[in-house]
């Protein structure tokens, strides 16, 4: 489902060591080994996906504003520490290491051209930082040479609306048991991909998967929903309620849809965070009773699906969810999401519980 387009990439990107708290800017293109367990194991690969706007001031500085900044770090590190044995914990970085080193990257004077440019035509910015082993050597052991890279880009658009997608039943994202659902790894999007590629064989113009829960040994109606292949997702009911589901070790915490929670709660729409089983999504799409189907994520904030077909484990249809556009919710749900952008740009009010942080970095 991730599909970014109109992007272009900063200059350089940045390699900073762990055990030597060494900094470095490399060109774009600068590679890892061949050989290396990251690569051949997919040891070692976590990463973030972190928003952010670039503003002009008047006396001509450059200042980059986040949303609940803290929240991604946080995220991130513990990614980190899942890649990490335990006798290398203390590589590690705190909260305040992971603020430097992204500054760092910014405030280099190779990227002042890229967010001049990023500024004037006030472009969606999108960090991504990510490890690597950069050790040359092969087998299954942790990281002798842990890194962090950073890189950056503007965009114009991801996914977009309309999208369609299925339920995927017979196949799990992660396993709660070994705690890498609710984490950013690299490990966790081959079967995103896999589930991607079944929806297009139920219907072809499938941009998305929807998963359910790992509890295979329940009836299927008495599973959980639980994140779309790369995105989590909300449901809108006709009565006019939003259905976030709670984290748990197969729902990645997204910061996203904790702003778009305070925005909804501002708006006064009710919001219940509780699980709901794929009997009850049948039945209430079959009752013609969700008004919207949404993925949120950092880099498309919140799209609302146009199509989602739901299958039993046979791939048999059980029932088709269209959306109804007309119910004030599903425009209400449309507003969230330019509301939330247009919180970077300070063009509205912010509510409480949503922290922005402010940088000059130029």
């Amino acid at each position: 489902m991730a599909k970014f387009e109109g992007v272009r990439w900063a200059k350089k990107q940045l390699k900073y060591l762990l055990d030597e708290k060494k900094f470095e800017m490399l060109e774009m293109d600068s590679k890892v080994y061949a050989i290396s367990k990251s690569i051949h194991y997919g040891i070692f690969l976590a990463f973030e996906g972190i928003r952010f706007f670039c503003h002009k001031k008047n006396n001509n500085q450059l200042e980059l504003t986040f949303l609940n900044l803290y929240k991604n770090l946080e995220r991130f590190q513990r990614g980190i520490a899942f890649n990490l044995g335990t006798h290398q914990q203390k590589l590690v970085p705190t909260i305040e290491e992971l603020y430097n080193i992204f500054l760092y990257y910014f405030k280099d004077p190779i990227h002042k051209e890229f967010l001049l440019d990023m500024a004037e035509i006030k472009a969606q910015g999108y960090l991504r930082p990510f490890t690597v082993d950069e050790e040359l050597s092969i087998g299954v052991t942790f990281p002798n040479k842990p890194s962090i890279r950073v890189v950056a880009c503007r965009y114009e658009q991801y996914l977009g609306e309309p999208f369609s997608g299925v339920v995927i039943p017979y196949f799990i994202r992660a396993c709660s048991l070994n705690g890498t659902g609710n984490l950013k790894l690299g490990i966790n999007y081959l079967m995103s991909l896999k589930a991607i590629n079944e929806a297009k064989k139920i219907l072809p113009e499938a941009d998305s998967a929807l998963f359910l829960d790992d509890r295979f040994h329940l009836k299927l109606e008495e599973r959980y929903i639980t994140e779309w292949d790369s995105s989590c997702c909300l449901f809108a009911l006709k009565d006019g309620t939003i259905i976030k589901i709670p984290e748990s070790n197969l729902i990645l915490p997204s910061v996203t849809i904790q702003g778009i929670k305070s925005i909804l709660k501002k708006k006064g729409i009710k919001i219940q965070e509780r699980n709901i089983s794929y009997g009850e999504l049948i039945e209430r799409v079959k009752n013609k009773e969700i008004i919207a189907i949404c993925s949120v994520g950092t880099a498309g904030i919140l799209n609302r699906c146009k199509k989602l077909i739901l299958i039993d484990n046979q791939k048999k249809i059980l029932a088709i969810y269209e959306p109804d556009e007309n119910h004030e919710l599903y425009k209400i749900l449309g507003e969230t999401k330019e509301y939330y952008w247009k919180i970077y740009q300070e063009k509205v009010e912010c509510p409480p519980d949503i922290k922005v942080e402010k940088f000059i970095i130029a």
